[in-house]
């Protein structure tokens, strides 16, 4: 009876250690071997294959490009997502009439599709009849932006900010509310003893909200740099990555190394996967995550 006592608990993690296995490390696993075989487009195994897929992938000439991009893409992403995600939720976390309309309205670009939104912004972008292009002629900002038939997806100087306004803003959402259920957290007599001690807003703001918000910042910063790292339906959705490469990052690289050679895309998802835990990692270094708060 102590032995089935003691084998208790595993009725109630094991079918959560099964799903994590079959859904999470089984995934892992399958994507590591296959990244060591030769498989022909058509997903045939034709044999062992390592460590050419490797080898082939990091002679790829557009390839440091690529990761070199992807990192910036995520750091760009992240932090402005971050900045205007905490001046939104310091906004919303104030009393203002409207205040329940303008919650609701913030999650509409978290509630839709990823990938509609990026096909929508592509739509509104486009050189000939998109509403951007339309409100460029009206505020006679054509010169100024290349012209009246410049696409602006069509290059990557003006391509790449418009796939990091697009991530922020559908990004912005989920942060701004985890940031809000973190300042719900925060005892209001803190800010009545500085108010008491004199300190000024910012300063309050600085040295009281920000260190007991750290946790939920941590908590939506790193989801963002994963999700934001493996991100594909907006740069896919609005550039394809082109011209050349030169809007992929290495989810679209993969994706596209698909086509042509499903070990060495298998190769580029491993390196993806290792991408993710060096930049998580170094994140939870410099956010300090299991530091106390003073």
């Amino acid at each position: 009876m102590r032995r089935l006592r003691a084998l208790e608990p595993l009725a109630w993690i094991g079918p959560a250690v099964v799903l994590i296995a079959l859904v999470v490390l089984w995934p892992v696993i399958e994507m590591i071997r296959s990244s060591f075989l030769k498989i022909s487009r058509f997903g045939v195994v034709q044999g062992n294959n390592f460590p050419a897929n490797y080898t082939k992938l990091f002679g790829e000439k557009d390839f440091a490009d690529i990761m070199i991009r992807s990192v910036i893409w995520v750091v760009a992403v992240v932090a402005l997502t971050v900045l205007i995600s905490l001046a939104l939720a310091q906004l919303f976390n104030q009393r203002f009439p409207g205040r329940k309309i303008a919650r609701w309205a913030l999650i509409a670009p978290w509630a839709a599709s990823v990938l509609m939104t990026a096909i929508i912004f592509k739509w509104m972008l486009d050189p000939e009849v998109g509403v951007i292009n339309q409100i460029r002629v009206k505020l006679g900002l054509i010169d100024a932006m290349g012209g009246a038939s410049a696409d602006q997806l069509g290059d990557a100087s003006s391509a790449m900010p418009w796939l990091v306004f697009v991530a922020v803003f559908v990004s912005v959402p989920f942060t701004t509310y985890a940031l809000l259920a973190g300042l719900a957290t925060i005892p209001a007599d803190v800010y009545e003893a500085a108010k008491m001690d004199g300190a000024t807003k910012f300063r309050t703001y600085w040295s009281i909200t920000l260190p007991l918000l750290r946790p939920a910042l941590t908590v939506a910063a790193l989801i963002n740099v994963m999700n934001v790292f493996n991100s594909f339906p907006i740069i896919w959705a609005m550039t394809h990555g082109q011209p050349g490469y030169s809007t992929a990052t290495s989810t679209i690289l993969m994706f596209i190394l698909k086509n042509s050679n499903i070990g060495e895309s298998a190769a580029m998802s491993v390196v993806n996967f290792g991408m993710v835990i060096v930049l998580t990692a170094l994140f939870l270094k410099v956010s300090r995550w299991n530091k106390e708060v003073a």
